[in-house]
């Protein structure tokens, strides 16, 4: 049974008969098979260019760094920075493009070592499988030899953000106190006192977004100090009867003090990772729980 080239119908016996669907014939016998075939060197050579290429593409973006750092001598950590650099610019878009090359290669290397008589180039797909998994590799590790330092330089923006909006708010409250003679008394609505306060640039209400709206309290201490009497002797008086009223100075001063929580990076409140904010001094809720006269300031 053979199939006919016309039609795609089975055909039995001989097609030079003619096909019994759509009448073709065929012109001769079928062409003998060719005493002497070539192995074909397709997929090796898919191999080899894919895995080369990406190689290539990173060399050359690691050159293009290093003439835009302007590195004329560049050093052993000079290229290592900009490997680095490199390997965070093309992540998203090397990943899947590097695994697909991956598994393809792999693929069509054993495929050219399992049958050497049908596919040469198995040292070429090799290069090229080597190669990709060189730029695998080096991704990979450039890429994760930074991720500590990455993750603390990212904890000291969240740290730097925190202490900006707590200077903020404390620059809206010295402002409220200097109106109003002392700071937001009312735990419920100090949001909406200093939301009243003048703010050209916005910066107040960003940072009262990231506050706790129960996280504020305000508190009142009294420095008390014994009173001294001084006796008042009238003037162009020789003498002073000894019931002579004396004048009392006061000397105790009032201030006022705030506490105010701001949230974590998660927005969570009452975490240990939260901020608190105390007459103007920023720390972290552990340090504060830690040491709690460290938060200590009298104005």
């Amino acid at each position: 049974m053979i199939l006919c080239p016309s039609c795609g119908s089975n055909v039995e016996g001989d097609l030079r008969l003619g096909c019994s669907s759509c009448g073709a014939r065929a012109v001769g016998p079928p062409l003998a098979k060719a005493e002497y075939e070539l192995p074909s060197f397709g997929r090796a050579s898919f191999a080899f260019a894919s895995g080369v290429a990406m190689l290539a593409t990173f060399l050359g973006l690691l050159i293009a760094v290093l003439v835009e750092n302007k590195s004329i001598r560049p050093g052993f950590w000079t290229i290592v920075s900009a490997g680095e650099a490199v390997a965070w610019r093309v992540k998203w878009a090397a990943i899947p493009i590097v695994v697909a090359v991956l598994i393809a290669s792999a693929k069509l290397t054993r495929s050219i070592k399992q049958n050497p008589s049908s596919h040469i180039g198995l040292r070429a797909a090799r290069v090229g499988l080597s190669s990709a998994v060189a730029v695998a590799v080096l991704i990979a590790t450039l890429i994760g030899i930074t991720i500590p330092v990455r993750l603390e330089r990212r904890e000291w923006g969240i740290e730097a953000a925190a202490y900006a909006r707590g200077h903020t708010i404390h620059r809206a409250l010295l402002e409220y106190r200097e109106l109003h003679g002392t700071y937001p008394t009312d735990p419920d609505k100090y949001i909406e006192a200093l939301s009243a306060l003048p703010d050209s640039d916005g910066s107040i209400a960003e940072a009262l977004r990231y506050v706790d709206p129960a996280g504020y309290q305000a508190t009142a201490q009294l420095a008390a100090a014994s009173t001294k009497k001084k006796p008042m002797v009238p003037r162009g008086t020789a003498f002073r009867d000894s019931t002579d009223t004396a004048l009392t100075e006061p000397t105790g001063v009032s201030f006022t003090n705030y506490e105010l929580r701001l949230p974590s990076e998660h927005r969570l409140f009452a975490s240990d990772e939260d901020f608190i904010l105390r007459d103007g001094v920023v720390m972290k809720a552990s340090d504060a729980n830690a040491n709690p006269s460290a938060l200590s300031r009298k104005p």
